[in-house]
């Protein structure tokens, strides 16, 4: 069946209702350093909410002839859609998340892409400009709430996950609910919508009123994870570092569920991140969890991590497994340990300011085929760097998986090579073959994964 198109004309909803000349000009520039093909993107992404999808590059094909339009008006502007997917509508008007989904998008791109260039003396290789640059965005989109105490929990996890393990996700995030603290996810379905479904129950039971669902994502990942519909706070940061440093900034603390590449990089970036000399004392607690089905999974990962990182790496997180009610009350005194810290040290409640984050976790990573093979997976050397290059090798995977430029490189060139000390490789082919043995590759229903990557012998 052929699915319905609409043309529309949209005003904004809750955010950037005028725009400059030069940002005008920008957006609907179609060249190489225009935001017009950036911003197309991202908005048929999230037009497509709710719909299952894990291919970037599928969407945009499928999608060839949907195109938008900056209108302006006197008082502001308008969208201009033409062959929107007609399920981003209810008779004939679009729903109202889309539409404030809609305007963030064209937020994010346009100050994210703006704030650089108007910042005198701003570099994009110095550390305390990449932070302040992720502040500025979160504070645009008005995420940083002053006085609010610290109750954001960060999930993170697979979006092709079992139906059990999304009741799981689910129930978790009922009790988080219960608790009234709320959620921040990548944004997409599997374990970042269902924590956020249960968590709606929770504050409906507790009448919480300003309960948060924060999803967190970026150009190149929304197009194969489009917001799950509970996201009511959408953020679309320049790039993958970008996202991760927004997550652990604004976060108070972070649930792992079971998940694939995209988990295994997040899980990478934060232990790197804790495993820091400054961040010894620093309160951020961590809980990996799943069904007792998983256990055998995250005997795994800890396996995995033990061997890459050692077991001080492992002391920086909780495994807890088939038991919501403990998960939640680990995070509820969480959350109570980081208040009582930020408090003594005059810190934000809003925004990690103390967190040292290494430049090598802050500096964008471009998958393609000679940075993959040149990745240095080895031991001799620091621990933080061993976890920064481990990171890049799944975020090298990811981008072949789902991202639109990832997609295309792998079918022009074949998959991405990943070569170094057989100690760390072979573990990590180990994992990545279970990764695909459990489906955590690909959304269920979708076809068969065909492997964007391709271990080989000798280091790199």
């Amino acid at each position: 069946m052929t699915e319905t198109t609409m043309n529309a004309l949209v005003s904004p909803e809750g955010s950037l209702e005028i725009l400059s000349n030069y940002e005008v000009s920008r957006l609907k520039d179609k060249s190489e350093g225009g935001l017009y093909r950036l911003f197309r993107q991202c908005a048929l992404a999230v037009l497509n909410t709710g719909v299952e999808t894990d291919d970037c590059k599928e969407l945009m094909e499928a999608h060839a002839d949907f195109d938008v339009r900056l209108v302006p008006q006197p008082r502001g502007l308008k969208l201009e859609l033409i062959n929107a997917p007609g399920h981003a509508f209810v008779d004939g008007e679009m729903l109202r998340a889309i539409r404030e989904h809609l305007f963030s998008v064209l937020r994010d791109i346009v100050y994210s892409h703006s704030l650089p260039n108007s910042v005198a003396g701003f570099r994009k290789d110095n550390p305390e400009d990449l932070t302040n640059l992720v502040f500025h965005i979160l504070r645009n989109a008005r995420v940083l709430e002053a006085g609010r105490q610290p109750d954001l929990v960060v999930c993170w996890g697979g979006h092709s996950i079992s139906h059990d393990e999304y009741q799981y996700s689910k129930d978790v995030g009922h009790q988080l609910g219960l608790r009234g603290l709320s959620i921040c996810t990548g944004c997409g379905p599997g374990a970042m919508k269902g924590p956020m479904k249960g968590a709606t129950i929770g504050h409906a039971k507790q009448r919480v009123k300003n309960g948060r669902y924060i999803g967190i994502t970026e150009p190149g990942i929304i197009g194969a994870e489009a917001p799950n519909p509970i996201v009511n706070e959408l953020v679309i940061m320049p790039d993958i570092e970008k996202r991760l440093e927004a997550f652990v900034r604004c976060g108070h603390g972070v649930i792992v569920f079971p998940g694939g590449v995209g988990t295994a990089e997040e899980i990478l970036y934060l232990l790197g991140i804790l495993l820091h000399p400054d961040n010894v004392d620093l309160p951020y607690p961590v809980v990996f969890t799943g069904r007792q089905e998983n256990a055998e999974y995250f005997e795994m990962i800890d396996k995995f991590i033990r061997n890459a990182l050692g077991d001080e790496a492992a002391s920086k997180y909780e495994i807890i497994i088939d038991d919501p009610v403990r998960v939640a009350q680990t995070m509820k005194q969480g959350m109570k340990d980081v208040e009582t810290f930020r408090r003594a040290m005059q810190d934000a409640y809003y925004f990690n300011w103390m967190l040292k984050i290494d430049p090598v976790f802050q500096l964008p990573f471009e998958p393609n085929h000679d940075n993959m093979r040149a990745l240095e997976l080895h031991r001799d050397q620091p621990v933080h760097l061993i976890a920064a290059n481990l990171r890049k090798a799944f975020s090298g995977i990811v981008a072949g998986n789902v991202k639109e430029s990832g997609i295309r490189q792998v079918q022009e060139k074949g998959p991405f090579e990943i070569a170094g000390d057989p100690t760390l490789i072979k573990p990590l082919e180990a994992m990545l073959e279970q990764f695909v043995a459990q489906n955590r590759m690909k959304l269920p229903g979708s076809s068969a994964y065909r492997p964007s990557y391709r271990i080989v012998s000798g280091a790199a």
